[in-house]
């Protein structure tokens, strides 16, 4: 794996928390417990953490895959169509499933909060994925042997 591999998960890494904690936790936190979307007084945040990094190498592995099958183009725009594709598996679990779970109410509420946050995350996660992949003469780290 090359140093864009590397780059890419600390990149999602980076750009998911610098967005979620403050939107989670600061911004409309309130909200959120008042939705009944938070249970736990104290979130575990190394499972949270655990999570988005096992999302951060899905992403970043696939991506030169998604780069090499559509024959190269514009990587930012590539890196949006990317990512906002693969979050949407992301989203389907974090909004529609965690809403089928937990008694959260008014669900169109934390449907909206959840739309926003994970259309945000994964259009800036798709920038991040753009600009790494944009150098010149760069080749999908699964051209050189992965």
């Amino acid at each position: 794996m090359n140093t864009r591999f590397y780059m890419s998960v600390a990149g999602y890494f980076v750009v998911t928390m610098a967005l979620a904690y403050p939107w989670h936790m600061v911004f409309f936190h309130e909200q959120y417990l008042a939705m009944g979307a938070f249970t736990r007084g104290t979130p575990i945040m190394p499972f949270g953490m655990l999570s988005v990094i096992l999302q951060a190498i899905v992403f970043a592995y696939f991506f030169p895959l998604f780069l090499k099958h559509k024959g190269g183009g514009n990587t930012l725009v590539r890196g949006i169509q990317f990512s906002l594709f693969l979050g949407l598996t992301v989203y389907t679990v974090m909004v529609f499933a965690t809403a089928a779970k937990f008694l959260i109410e008014p669900v169109t509420d934390f449907v909206l909060f959840g739309t926003a946050f994970q259309f945000l995350q994964f259009l800036f996660v798709g920038i991040v994925f753009g600009v790494i992949h944009k150098q010149k003469g760069s080749e999908p780290f699964l051209e050189k042997g992965l």
